[in-house]
């Protein structure tokens, strides 16, 4: 399959923004290349084992409560392996990798990584490719039933009613 060219463009243009980026690969969750920019790295073998990896973050998400998969950080001796959903609404259907040198600044490669995978998802959407199609195939998620509860309120806190004095501030003379 032919790169994606809007895709990869998203992909050069967050190279440049992160310089430590060694590698960006965005690839669909049933292991199809769309687009990546991965010198000294087998493309098919990264979507693999992003697809396999994207699985089990899902499974490990989802058994922990913690809802709807995002992103994963790995650390390794020589560098960082991020991965970003690429959709949202529990429609993932492709999953942006990044491979950065050791001295990344993890927080700009989290921020720049979350609003690249957001751009790619946005492209999916609007494209004709098999990601695509299968974001448009599925049916509109239907809007959360209201819950039922009162509104919580806040209890205000009791005032303190003991006093210290401060060691420092006394003197025995």
């Amino acid at each position: 399959m032919a790169p994606d060219p809007q895709i990869l463009d998203e992909l050069r243009r967050l190279r440049a923004r992160v310089p430590q980026l060694t590698g960006a690969l965005a690839a669909a969750v049933d292991e199809v290349v769309l687009a990546q920019d991965t010198p000294g790295v087998d493309p098919q073998g990264m979507a693999a084992l992003t697809a396999t990896t994207h699985a089990a973050a899902v499974k490990l998400a989802d058994a922990s409560g913690q809802g709807e998969f995002r992103e994963l950080l790995v650390r390794g001796v020589y560098g960082y392996v991020a991965t970003f959903s690429a959709g949202g609404g529990g429609s993932t259907t492709a999953v942006l990798t990044l491979l950065t040198q050791d001295r990344v600044n993890v927080g700009r490669l989290l921020l720049e990584g979350r609003r690249a995978a957001a751009r790619i998802a946005e492209l999916l959407d609007t494209q004709d490719t098999p990601a695509g199609r299968a974001r448009q195939a599925r049916p509109a998620a239907k809007p959360a039933a209201a819950k039922t509860t009162g509104t919580r309120t806040r209890t205000p806190r009791a005032p303190r009613t003991t006093t210290t004095t401060n060691a420092r501030s006394t003197t025995d003379s």
